[in-house]
């Protein structure tokens, strides 16, 4: 069972490399053009995937993180809670009105 899992792994690794080389856009390759990492990863199975993820494929940029861009909720609007102030503040203004007349 565990030889199965074994080859199971192995198989979809090698999918997966060929997959990664195949779909990587070409700015994202590197040091050699992608149908060489192609014959590499395919004639060499682990290793060859192995060499495309440390040598082929072109390091992750790192992002800045930014926080958090806007309000999750309408309640953490602080737009929101205005209009709602404004709406209710109209609203009084309003009664009021009718209530003199």
């Amino acid at each position: 069972m565990l030889r199965v899992l074994g080859i199971i792994v192995v198989v979809a690794l090698y999918i997966w490399f060929v997959v990664d080389v195949i779909q990587t856009p070409k700015s994202g390759i590197r040091n050699l053009p992608r149908g060489i990492w192609l014959l590499i990863v395919l004639l060499l199975p682990i290793l060859g995937g192995l060499l495309w993820v440390a040598f082929g494929r072109a390091k992750p940029t790192k992002g800045k993180w930014r926080g958090r861009r806007g309000p999750l909720a309408p309640d953490d609007d602080p737009g929101f809670i205005a209009k709602l102030d404004e709406d209710e503040w109209r609203r009084k203004m309003r009664e009021r009105r009718e209530d003199q007349a």
